[in-house]
């Protein structure tokens, strides 16, 4: 152990932090052991994913309703999509990245220079595809250029490709890297971004604080660098990712095996003022206090999802083996609202099959509209 390490253990007010420090622990264990047996894991991980985006939001202030949200995924928006909506769907893409990749990607150099957007908190890429969709193609000339004169013609088809490549991997649902400034732009928007605001710095210290807690117990870890991170902010403009890092965080120390951490969910229910309060351990209990909240609410999720599933598949019992019933039901179980366009692309049956389904599994209806109709589980 360092000296940094015994000083920051030493800083820890562990008369305090001990007890709440021990039931976090539990309830985070006790939840993961029940998603790793239980058969509507994958709809679980999927309907907290929605959850935890619009709970990001809400944290800082937006409210985006988790059924907009639900249809801007599905590209069936009612109405014209607005900031907040974007940007809690930029929340869902980044939870389902980090979670369908491997524990360790999201905290590795290469994961937060994808995740943050910034080329400078990683080193260069060794895969190969540096640059790639930036080169442009042969053009036959009747006259040659000289080696040192630039080609206008060429560099449109490059900047042409570049675009397209960075769509493809938008409509993939990665996050695509921005591009050098040099490449981007001359400067940054003063009125946008803070000139005297050194992200990279402030990052470099929130990577530091993570490799000091490496000996700490996870949840605890987790405490000391959500609280570095509301301290720092390194991101101005991606204040949300801090909670999903920490998410990460606690899957890397496998404290979570079977789910992405909802962290966001457990926040929301403390008050602010516990989350911002000056002195320190009454911000790290307030962030025990919100892990423990959020394993109960996946908890009383889990058993509310278990019991729904197990009546809606005694009404498949004789049925065909080619029924679509229990495709059905994963899919409602893993969206917390279906309308039956959803549905209907989901299964490839028409607006009257789709309603015959629905029927058929008693579903409850959300909306109770004539022309926007939307179905939920009891």
């Amino acid at each position: 152990m360092t000296i940094s390490d015994r000083n920051l253990t030493q800083t820890i007010p562990w008369a305090e932090v001990a007890g709440p420090l021990v039931s976090a622990e539990d309830a985070v264990a006790r939840l993961d052991e029940r998603l790793a047996r239980s058969p509507v894991r994958d709809g679980f991980v999927e309907r907290f994913h929605f959850h935890d985006a619009a709970a990001a939001l809400w944290l800082e202030g937006e409210l985006v309703h988790v059924e907009d949200l639900v249809l801007h995924d599905a590209h069936m928006d009612t109405r014209t999509p607005t900031h907040e909506l974007t940007r809690a769907h930029a929340v869902l893409r980044t939870r389902r990245q980090v979670f369908a990749n491997t524990p360790d990607w999201a905290l590795s150099r290469e994961g937060m220079r994808q995740l943050t957007g910034h080329g400078g908190f990683g080193g260069p890429e060794k895969d190969g595809r540096e640059g790639q969709g930036t080169s442009a193609p042969e053009l036959d000339r009747s006259e040659p250029i000289e080696a040192d004169e630039p080609d206008p013609l060429a560099e449109e088809f490059a900047a042409i490709d570049a675009v397209l490549a960075r769509s493809s991997a938008v409509l993939d649902g990665v996050v695509v890297e921005r591009l050098p400034r040099s490449e981007a732009a001359p400067e940054r928007d003063p009125l946008i971004y803070d000139p005297d605001w050194d992200e990279h710095a402030r990052f470099e210290d929130w990577r530091a604080t993570l490799d000091r807690t490496a000996g700490l117990p996870p949840v605890l870890a987790a405490a000391i660098l959500w609280d570095a991170w509301e301290d720092l902010s390194p991101l101005q403009h991606q204040s949300w990712l801090g909670a999903l890092l920490v998410e990460a965080v606690l899957q890397y120390r496998r404290k979570t095996t079977a789910q992405l951490f909802a962290l966001n969910t457990g926040l929301r229910v403390i008050a602010r003022e516990r989350r911002r309060h000056r002195d320190k351990t009454v911000r790290l209990l307030a962030f025990l206090g919100a892990v423990s909240e959020a394993a109960a609410l996946g908890l009383k999720e889990h058993d509310r999802l278990a019991m729904a599933r197990e009546q809606m598949l005694r009404r498949t019992r004789d049925r065909r083996g080619h029924s679509r019933l229990p495709r059905l039901i994963d899919f409602v179980l893993s969206r917390p609202l279906v309308s039956s366009a959803m549905i209907e692309k989901e299964l490839k049956v028409t607006t009257r099959g789709t309603l015959n389904l629905i029927g058929e599994l008693g579903l409850r209806e959300i909306t109770g509209r004539g022309r926007y109709r939307a179905w939920g589980i009891l």
